[in-house]
């Protein structure tokens, strides 16, 4: 067995046991093999070389031998994604606003309940996925009772945590979760304006990630003109900000699409929004801003499949002040298009510089993100890829 590329099954067989609940003994006594020979395998000092025992203890743990292997399709970390999206879904399968069951749990107030909003959201900005997927099936259950209660104070958080809820899963690769989180967003954001607005924010991307591109691009148009100002130049840099957002959603559809113009023109009808709000902000959780707009537009360049034009505005945008301002989440996902585009230059050394610094910034974009999983894999498979990168595509059985 090659295990210099491979975690050393000891630990993977340490890990399963784990996720199985079963004690070194309980292991041991099924394997017929004592609780001693168990602790050895797993700190490694004994090796593991027959099949048969492989197998068997693969039986066991209720798992594919090339699972213990390290040669799955499905590495942990996926199984432990998987696990966190149900847990999100059941939160979700949940009716109690349209049922108004009395609850005996404490209903939480408006204001307490914000806070909680914005802690997650915060939360997701940084990147740290494993501990958004841990806070919001008791968020949602929150806000979910506060608005039965008080359906005037609890819509905001309300919707907030659905978007939120979305942003995560579309992350996770779950667009199906996402799309009953982002629905539930509309309806409950339905007769106010700027709720809809941000709330259409997150169903253009569950839209993309679904493969309904025109669909996304007709939707978020339609938000986005229904939020604009009359006259640009008089119009509130928040709500600029949600049109702006919505004109860069709109883009990102109409270059998956194939539509290269309209995206440009989006593109272009969104900086002058953003010359107006001007970089460091974040109204309504949208970054938006004229750095957010040029890594759209970079964007929108590696969409249609025109590396050239990504690589040469990338070396710029970076050294913006308005990069550090974005949040990390933002930049790191970015940082991934930008990888592919070099991919697609032939330039796999540039694809893993740019990947490693995004996961510096954010390794949760790597090593919790498929998409990012997906990069790191190809980047890794280069003989020329940074040592790290080689050894992170290992630890996470990618590659």
């Amino acid at each position: 067995m090659d295990s210099g590329d491979l975690l050393p099954v000891g630990r993977r067989v340490a890990y399963w046991r784990g996720r199985r609940k079963l004690s070194q003994q309980v292991l041991a006594d099924r394997l017929g093999k004592s609780k001693s020979w168990v602790d050895k395998v797993e700190r490694g000092v004994r090796s593991l070389d027959k099949v048969s025992t492989l197998q068997s203890i693969a039986a066991v743990l209720r798992i594919d031998t090339a699972v213990l292997l390290g040669r799955d399709a499905q590495p942990a970390g996926l199984i432990e994604r998987v696990e966190g999206v149900e847990r999100i879904r059941v939160a979700l399968s949940t009716y109690e606003i349209a049922l108004e069951r009395p609850s005996a749990r404490r209903v939480l107030p408006g204001d307490r309940l914000a806070r909680e909003v914005a802690h997650v959201w915060t939360t997701f900005q940084h990147a740290r996925y494993p501990q958004v997927v841990d806070l919001l099936p008791q968020l949602v259950a929150s806000v979910q009772r506060t608005h039965a209660h008080d359906p005037d104070r609890g819509r905001v958080p309300l919707v907030e945590a659905y978007r939120v809820t979305a942003a995560l899963l579309v992350k996770l690769g779950a667009p199906d979760v996402a799309w009953l989180a982002v629905d539930r967003a509309m309806t409950a954001a339905t007769g106010d304006r700027v709720s809809v607005a941000a709330a259409a924010v997150q169903l253009g991307q569950v839209l993309r990630a679904s493969g309904r591109a025109r669909v996304a691009k007709s939707v978020t148009l339609t938000a986005a003109y229904r939020i604009a100002p009359p006259m640009i130049e008089f119009g509130d840099p928040s709500e600029l900000s949600l049109c702006g957002t919505l004109l860069v959603q709109a883009a990102l559809a109409a270059a998956r699409d194939g539509d290269d113009g309209t995206a440009v023109e989006l593109i272009d009808e969104a900086a002058e929004m953003a010359a107006r709000v001007g970089d460091g902000h974040d109204f309504y959780r949208t970054g938006f801003g004229a750095t957010a707009v040029e890594l759209a537009r970079i964007a929108v360049a590696v969409e249609s499949g025109d590396a050239e034009e990504a690589m040469a505005r990338h070396e710029k945008v970076t050294r913006r002040d308005g990069w550090r301002w974005l949040a990390a989440e933002h930049r790191a996902a970015y940082l991934v298009d930008v990888a592919r585009a070099y991919l697609h230059a032939d330039d796999p050394v540039s694809a893993g510089r740019v990947l490693t610094e995004a996961e510096r910034i954010a390794p949760a974009e790597i090593r919790h993100r498929p998409a990012g999983r997906e990069i790191l894999a190809q980047v890794a498979r280069d003989p020329a890829a940074p040592t790290t990168l080689s050894h992170l595509a290992a630890t996470l059985g990618v590659g």
